[in-house]
């Protein structure tokens, strides 16, 4: 008789993003691509962190509309509900209670050297709030919580995940094996995508007029950015990223849109100017986020479906945070309730 074999545990991937509004190209040809993939091979929690947005002031209406509108974001770039767990922070109260035990483990240093807290601050500079200054701690309970092995992440996001794992090591060092220890995860799938009219700065939402692609956009507005994107002067299109990081930059977009790499990219418009390729790129991104754009609007509308799915994933992360939070409340010596 044969031996019965035991399926291997999935590994836990965790990840979120603030919701600040209509979802960039960026953001879903660098990160919500490989978040999808990600759902048929990892046990996955994808967030969307209204505790960390916070941070900044935030007008309630808009905040509250802009969590929805992520949510069906997030499900009409390709994340099943069924497959992932999509939750809104807030709704986990875990989140914040860990938050607060991990402050006392987080060193006043540590906080201190965040680049983002500098950033932050500086174009924040009248509202330097104490929870600008902690929020890595809140990063890091959102990623331990779930005992996440993986943390999909970009290369400004890395040093919080560092800090997250220093933290976790000195908790379990002190109290023992509590918590995973994660692990930055810089997927090779899926491109940096910058800004389009500064293509040295990568794509945001602070970019200037034109130089950032939302997946809402409107056909017209997409092909009216991709026309006026910055290029350079000798008209050949050419990989090179640090002789022409704007041209380097569309054919990185293209390739994502296309599935074309940037060798048959560059075959393909040898001897062509820059307008022709401008105005292609251009074509393949408007038919790339069409279906998303009307997937989403459609979403909008049935809001008893997006309230549904955030509520059963909220039921599901709150019974696994809740496990590590019991964890971490006895070993630190609390009384049990």
């Amino acid at each position: 008789m044969s031996e019965l074999v035991t399926p291997e545990k999935k590994k836990t991937i965790f990840s979120g993003m603030q919701p600040s509004g209509a979802l960039t190209l960026g953001s879903y040809m660098g990160a919500l691509q490989n978040w999808v993939r990600f759902s048929e091979e990892y046990d996955c929690f994808y967030c969307i962190v209204d505790l960390h947005a916070i941070t900044a002031r935030q007008e309630p209406a808009e905040l509250r509309r802009r969590c929805l509108e992520q949510i069906a974001q997030y499900i009409a770039c390709g994340l099943d509900p069924d497959t992932c767990c999509l939750f809104i922070q807030s709704h986990v109260p875990a989140h914040a209670e860990l938050a607060w035990v991990l402050n006392c483990y987080t060193m006043f240093g540590e906080l201190s050297r965040m680049t983002q807290f500098k950033d932050k601050s500086a174009r924040n500079a009248d509202n330097i709030n104490a929870g600008l200054f902690t929020y890595p701690a809140l990063m890091a309970a959102d990623i331990l919580l779930y005992q996440a092995s993986l943390v999909p992440v970009g290369g400004d996001q890395k040093q919080h995940v560092e800090l997250s794992r220093d933290i976790a090591t000195r908790f379990n060092g002190v109290y023992g094996d509590v918590f995973q220890i994660p692990e930055p995860f810089i997927p090779k799938e899926g491109k940096r995508i910058m800004s389009l009219s500064d293509p040295t700065s990568k794509m945001s939402k602070s970019d200037p007029a034109g130089g950032c692609i939302y997946i809402m956009d409107k056909p017209e507005v997409i092909l009216k950015s991709f026309k006026r994107a910055v290029t350079d002067s000798d008209g050949e299109i050419r990989y090179a990223p640090s002789e022409k990081p704007g041209v380097t930059n569309l054919i990185n977009i293209y390739a994502v849109a296309s599935g074309k790499t940037p060798e048959e990219i560059e075959a393909e418009f040898a001897g062509q100017g820059y307008g022709t390729f401008k105005e292609t790129v251009g074509e393949a991104v408007v038919e790339l986020l069409r279906p998303i754009r009307e997937r989403a609007e459609a979403l909008m509308k049935d809001k008893a479906y997006l309230e549904s799915v955030y509520r059963k994933s909220a039921e599901h992360a709150n019974r696994v945070a809740g496990r590590t939070l019991q964890k971490v409340y006895k070993k630190v010596g609390f009384v049990a309730k």
